[in-house]
């Protein structure tokens, strides 16, 4: 019985760890949205800490040898990272403005043409919200702003594409004309979306 009890804890804090790397994909993958996907790490690190807690106490109550303390250490180190990201994510979530639109030009801040029909789902609205947000960016962000070049424009454009293709950005569409490039930048979690 104390064995099973010891392998449960092990399940558990790997468990922790597999809620916590399958979220993003799932998410990007589009099959989460993004709310479940929150909800994913949030019970990541729920189930990680309580992981980390009890395999304490088993390991101060059984006093475990060999592979199994073994098993038993990375479960709890795989429960303390499942706790530790979302965690972290959180604090600094909350140490910024909840706004999801950043530019470098709060006057006319760049439209999406090509990627709006890729974001036509987003929970988030398409439009950039606003003054209220401008101040909001501009408070938290104040050395954030445009970049000015006296290159022509053709030189400047084709440097950005550079950026993009070195990044390994998957470009949406690029206008010389108009100079605007719009490219989606996928992190491990979410697929973000850019203008330029």
């Amino acid at each position: 019985m104390l064995k099973k009890i010891g392998s449960l804890l092990i399940i558990i804090g790997f468990l922790a760890a597999f809620m916590l790397l399958v979220a993003g994909p799932l998410y990007r993958w589009q099959l989460l949205d993004l709310g479940i996907a929150f909800t994913l790490l949030r019970w990541a690190a729920y189930v990680g800490v309580a992981a980390v807690v009890l395999i304490i106490i088993y390991l101060i109550w059984q006093r475990p040898r060999g592979g199994r303390l073994a098993l038993l250490t990375v479960a709890a180190i795989a429960g303390t990272i499942s706790f530790y990201l979302p965690y972290q994510q959180l604090q600094t979530a909350r140490s910024v403005p909840p706004i999801h639109d950043i530019s470098t030009d709060l006057q006319q801040p760049p439209e999406f043409a090509a990627i709006a029909p890729l974001r036509a789902d987003a929970p988030n609205p398409l439009p950039y919200p606003g003054e209220e947000t401008a101040e909001q960016q501009r408070s938290a962000y104040p050395d954030l702003g445009p970049i000015y070049f006296s290159q022509d424009l053709e030189r400047v454009f084709q440097a950005a594409l550079t950026v993009v293709n070195d990044m390994g950005w998957q470009l949406v569409a690029s206008d010389l004309a108009e100079g605007r490039i719009e490219a989606t930048a996928s992190t491990f979690g979410l697929a973000l979306k850019m203008t330029w």
